[in-house]
């Protein structure tokens, strides 16, 4: 795919979506991090229920590190893994209070040595809580750059670095939200919507659904 049909499909994504932001509700970076590690194999619905009731009690590391693993865990019992998330979730606030005043850090090696928290959860957390021209590649977005063409690769790392070596520098911010949100409701797994698609005719993907 070369730059000026990347540029087309950046620039209908941003008409149709000028200001995109994450599904996942949250009114700090700390609340990002936890909802983002919880988000792992789990939906953003469902962690947005269990965190409603849990930020309502406690949403500083200081609070959430007081509940315990056993306090934590009734909250977040609906998502999936939620035993070993409780536990990193409970050492990251421990990490977060000793080492880093109980702010979430903003450089990514200190992000990755957080218990629960890998490249795409600190890739996440640098786009979305503080702004950094990052990419953080789920499942959705590795479908997406894959099937269209934007980026190909045969790992989400692959995928993420010619992502962010191929989106013109105008639309990397926004491109992380802009690629999820296309692949969780019009490029879908297995069945994608290309006849509603508004990417469609730049897109090297070829559909059965299409005529």
């Amino acid at each position: 795919m070369n730059n000026d049909k990347r540029t087309a499909i950046y620039s209908t994504l941003r008409r149709l979506n000028p200001d995109p932001d994450t599904e996942l509700n949250y009114s700090s970076p700390f609340e990002l991090m936890i909802a983002v590690i919880l988000s792992a194999q789990a939906t953003d619905v469902s962690v947005n229920k269990a965190t409603d009731k849990l930020y309502r009690v406690a949403n500083t590391p200081e609070s959430i590190l007081e509940l315990g693993v056993d306090g934590l865990t009734p909250f977040i019992r609906t998502i999936g893994l939620f035993n070993s998330k409780a536990v990193n979730i409970i050492k990251t606030c421990k990490i977060l209070i000793d080492q880093h005043d109980g702010q979430v850090p903003r450089s990514r090696a200190e992000l990755e040595a957080l218990p629960g928290v890998g490249r795409k959860t600190a890739n996440v957390i640098l786009n979305t809580a503080f702004g950094e021209p990052t990419i953080a590649v789920d499942t959705h977005i590795f479908r997406v750059a894959n099937r269209t063409g934007l980026a190909k690769g045969k790992t989400p790392l692959e995928v993420e670095k010619r992502l962010t070596r191929l989106t013109p520098a105008e639309f990397r911010l926004n491109a992380h939200h802009w690629l999820l949100l296309h692949g969780r409701y019009v490029c879908k797994a297995r069945k994608p919507l290309c006849a509603e698609c508004a990417i469609v005719k730049w897109c090297e993907y070829k559909s059965k659904e299409l005529p």
